[in-house]
């Protein structure tokens, strides 16, 4: 019983701050995303891809979360994202307070939507709200048909859900009806676009109906 309540203080806790960053983003009129998947689903690419089709039309920026390293922020500055980088040791996720610290340094007026990348991880980020405006989850096809089964918080707490690699489908064995329905019972209002992030197949509707979402922020 006490442990059951030391973590419910803790998520409670987290919610609070997540609470703050939502109202500190809106406030600098930032629209922002949570995106998280397993290690190596294309998180990276798929946000490099995104920013490539959104540069002309929005301001994009990006925090990155990981153990060690600033391979993949340095991946955004490259593409000219105003970015930076959370190594968060050994946690396998990001949580409020860890965006919070971050958002007083980050040049919230340089951007119109900030993509946080979170830890390469299945399970914890599920349970760790940011305070961001969407959570997006990327799915691959070579991880499996089976991850809503065997993953069902993650699915069912997301907005969105991009199934990336779909040029690769062919060769694995994987069954996408049988996916899809482990999704809708999990999450039947969640938005799905299958997409190739290093192809571009699929990310123009994606990038459409996020800079939609963006407009309607502003209202």
């Amino acid at each position: 019983m006490v442990q059951v309540q030391v973590v419910e203080n803790i998520l409670s806790a987290n919610d609070r701050i997540a609470d703050q960053n939502r109202e500190r983003l809106d406030q600098a009129g930032v629209f922002s995303i949570n995106f998280m998947a397993s290690p190596g689903a294309g998180k990276t690419s798929t946000i490099l891809a995104t920013h490539a089709l959104l540069k002309d039309r929005l301001r994009v920026g990006m925090i990155n979360g990981d153990l060690a390293s600033t391979i993949d922020a340095d991946r955004a500055a490259g593409a000219g994202m105003p970015s930076m980088q959370i190594n968060t040791g050994g946690s396998c996720h990001l949580d409020a307070v860890m965006l919070h610290n971050a958002l007083q340094n980050f040049p919230l007026d340089q951007v119109d939507l900030l993509i946080v990348e979170n830890v390469g991880n299945l399970v914890c980020p599920a349970g760790f709200q940011l305070g961001t405006h969407l959570n997006v989850l990327i799915a691959s096809i070579p991880e499996g048909d089976d991850k809503p089964y065997k993953y069902p918080p993650m699915y069912r707490g997301v907005n969105v859900l991009l199934i990336n690699k779909i040029d690769v489908l062919p060769y694995f064995k994987f069954n996408m009806d049988y996916f899809r329905k482990g999704v809708e019972i999990l999450n039947p209002e969640v938005v799905t676009f299958p997409i190739c992030a290093t192809s571009g197949e699929g990310v123009g509707a994606w990038v459409d109906w996020l800079a939609d979402q963006v407009k309607r922020n502003r209202r």
